[in-house]
């Protein structure tokens, strides 16, 4: 079995959303960051030195390769990333190994099948 990091930086108050994208699209869980600090095109404001941009959240998703380009379309469209700039972004990368996802793996290998 191949897997795909799916990586994602969204606004907090979109991470419920996306999670259940991902979870409903095959995904069987996530390690999430609390509180992360970025900074895109425009440099952020702040006040006193405290910013004042939205706070957000890392997520990290170990999904099998079949059903990771779903995941991450859906992943798009329930943070609403291409409509609203700036509210997140995700990005997927190839895992050359894993170990610790055997509990995972019954559940993928059906959920691959059905697909294929």
């Amino acid at each position: 079995m191949h897997f795909k990091m799916i990586i994602v930086f969204v606004e907090d108050r979109k991470t419920d959303a996306v999670l259940t994208a991902a979870r409903d699209n095959g995904a069987t869980g996530a390690t999430i960051i609390h509180n992360a600090r970025g900074e895109g095109l425009k440099v952020s404001k702040t006040f006193f030195g405290l910013s004042l941009e939205t706070q957000r959240d890392v997520l990290l998703m170990l999904v099998e390769e079949h059903l990771s380009r779903s995941i991450l379309e859906k992943i798009s469209d329930a943070g609403q990333f291409d409509s609203e700039p700036g509210t997140g972004i995700a990005f997927q990368l190839d895992v050359e190994d894993a170990v610790g996802v055997i509990a995972q793996a019954q559940k993928l290998t059906n959920d691959v099948e059905q697909l294929l």
